[in-house]
């Protein structure tokens, strides 16, 4: 049996001062300085972030995961309010006595609207959930339900 395997103790002496991929070799105390100059360099925060209430700030009990979320595929208008197509996460509001669902994108506020508490799960698997239903040509109802209540809003459909 014959077996192919060489060794030598030269091997990476073959390589040279870079390896294939262009980069140069450093030392321990080169890696040393450039974790710690990592370290020293704080994060740059964006301002081009809009303005607005957030869902969510750093030590919220809340979880997003817990945030149900919804797809609007169309313009829908609520008195002054337009919600353009796209993702929000709902989460439910009671102000006044008055339930509020408040739609958020990116953890900022997009729109807010008034909704009619109900006791109806609407026959809902989950505790929390929020989803878009056809109400009639013209309309469609979001139904919203977490711990805290349930509730629905009819809202015009833009022409």
């Amino acid at each position: 049996m014959t077996s192919c395997a060489g060794f030598s103790d030269d091997l990476w002496d073959n390589f040279g001062d870079q390896n294939i991929y262009g980069q140069k070799p450093v030392s321990d105390k080169e890696f040393e300085q450039a974790l710690e100059s990592k370290k020293k360099k704080k994060p740059k925060k964006n301002k081009d972030i809009p303005k607005g209430q957030e869902l969510y700030k750093g030590s919220d009990v809340v979880k997003p995961a817990e945030t149900p979320v919804i797809l609007i595929p169309t313009t829908l208008i609520i008195e002054d309010t337009q919600i353009p197509i796209g993702h929000y996460q709902v989460e439910g509001e009671m102000k006044d006595g008055k339930p509020y669902l408040k739609f958020y994108q990116a953890h900022f506020l997009k729109a807010q609207i008034p909704a009619i508490e109900t006791d109806d799960d609407f026959n809902q698997d989950n505790v929390n959930f929020v989803k878009l239903l056809e109400e009639n040509e013209h309309q469609v109802k979001i139904i919203f339900g977490s711990l805290d209540f349930n509730a629905y809003s009819i809202i015009n459909i833009a022409e």
